[in-house]
């Protein structure tokens, strides 16, 4: 399957991951680093998740998105690419384009808020917390298509369990795209997308 075919079947997927890496190679280039990507570029700086940041005015309050893009190394953005790659396409191509994106967004904000609410001086960046409301609409699909419901719903609590064991990982970001997702789930696999044109 060539680049091409990957932006048409799956074109809000494959542009996400695109932008999260061209955000990650700016960053690694700002900072000289691919191990600290955040504090040492300018980039990282203005869009990374932080209360005292996002408080500072207006446009502080678009970190919640924004920090959705971010990653910390190299590490932390091939394990989220990863998981975009083997789920995106499939959540993709099953509910269309136009509600991919809605999971994804709302996703992202439900995760920031709940770091906002639960952990306002953690410095926060990942789009792990979209992932999570993304593995809750893969599990409403495989019952919507009465599919095995297994497999999705090990990969979901696998994600779950490891959010509680790792170190450093934002168990509020995880927990808040998670319920994102279980509450955007029904809404959005009740009928199937409207084709592309």
């Amino acid at each position: 399957m060539n680049l091409r075919t990957i932006f048409y079947r799956a074109p809000a997927t494959a542009a996400i991951a695109a932008l999260c890496i061209a955000v990650f190679a700016i960053a690694a280039a700002q900072s000289s680093s691919l191990s600290n990507t955040v504090w040492g570029s300018p980039l990282g700086i203005r869009m990374v998740l932080y209360g005292p940041f996002v408080a500072e005015g207006p446009l502080g309050w678009l970190r919640l998105l924004t920090a959705g893009f971010l990653h910390l190394d190299l590490s932390h953005l091939f394990v989220n690419m990863l998981m975009l790659v083997l789920i995106g396409g499939e959540i993709e191509r099953f509910i269309g384009t136009a509600r991919f994106v809605v999971a994804w967004v709302v996703g992202t904000l439900a995760s920031s808020a709940a770091v906002l609410a639960m952990a306002f001086d953690t410095p926060t960046a990942g789009a792990s917390g979209a992932l999570f409301a993304l593995l809750a609409v893969l599990v409403a699909i495989a019952y919507r298509r009465s599919s095995d419901l297994r497999a999705p719903i090990a990969l979901l609590v696998l994600n779950v369990a490891f959010t509680f064991i790792a170190p450093g990982v934002s168990v509020w970001g995880h927990l808040g795209g998670l319920a994102a997702g279980i509450l955007l789930a029904w809404p959005l696999t009740y009928s199937p997308p409207i084709p592309r044109r």
